[in-house]
């Protein structure tokens, strides 16, 4: 089988970009301009994706997946032997999607409005403050020693937690005050299909 991915270097879609290659399967890239909402050969994004931001997958029946964390269960559940994500069903799979469900409306929302120009100092600081206060529940969690978010199994939230939280030094967020999580960011930088997926992006 083989998926197109649609991608925007060092956006949330790095994670799905990620755990595609830690799963081993066959997929293409197309880079898209949110800017402009083209593909990198100059097709209409809305066309394709009518949400118009990524990521974006193109299955293998043709069928289009949209919102990361849907991607990347996709692509876990389709291959288990992996152990990308616990079983559906289990407490673990809640677990995960416990894990999921904070990534994307606490910490990657709380990124969000450091991204906008239109937002003032004060607006961006009360937004920094609120994800600091996450990023800490994140530092408690991971104090036990426990490798990755879910212990010592690598799984599709590390992937995600990685991506957002690497955009914390290009929005000056001070991560000093968290080593466990430093720790974590390194860890899962290091993996040889993140840095497979950071240098296909051009990220590094």
């Amino acid at each position: 089988m083989t998926y197109t991915l649609y991608y925007t270097p060092g956006a949330c879609s790095l994670a799905p970009h990620i755990v595609l290659r830690e799963a081993g399967v066959k997929f293409d890239l197309v880079a898209v301009d949110l800017k402009t909402h083209t593909t990198k050969d100059g097709k209409d994004f809305y066309a394709i994706n009518p949400k118009g931001y990524t990521p974006a997958m193109v299955l293998e029946n043709g069928e289009l997946l949209t919102e990361g964390p849907a991607i990347t269960q996709y692509i876990a559940d389709s291959n288990p032997a992996l152990g990308l994500a616990p079983k559906s069903g289990t407490l673990e799979r809640a677990r995960l999607n416990e894990w999921l469900t904070f990534i994307g409306t606490e910490v990657h929302k709380s990124f969000s409005p450091l991204f906008n120009p239109a937002n003032t100092d004060d607006q961006k600081k009360v937004a920094k403050d609120k994800l600091i206060g996450r990023l800490g529940l994140v530092e408690k969690a991971l104090a036990d020693g426990r490798a990755y978010l879910t212990g010592a199994q690598f799984t599709i939230a590390d992937a995600y937690l990685f991506t957002v939280v690497n955009w914390s030094g290009n929005l000056g967020v001070d991560l000093t005050p968290f080593a466990k999580l430093q720790a974590f960011q390194a860890r899962v930088g290091a993996r040889p299909h993140t840095q497979g997926a950071m240098k296909a992006e051009g990220l590094i």
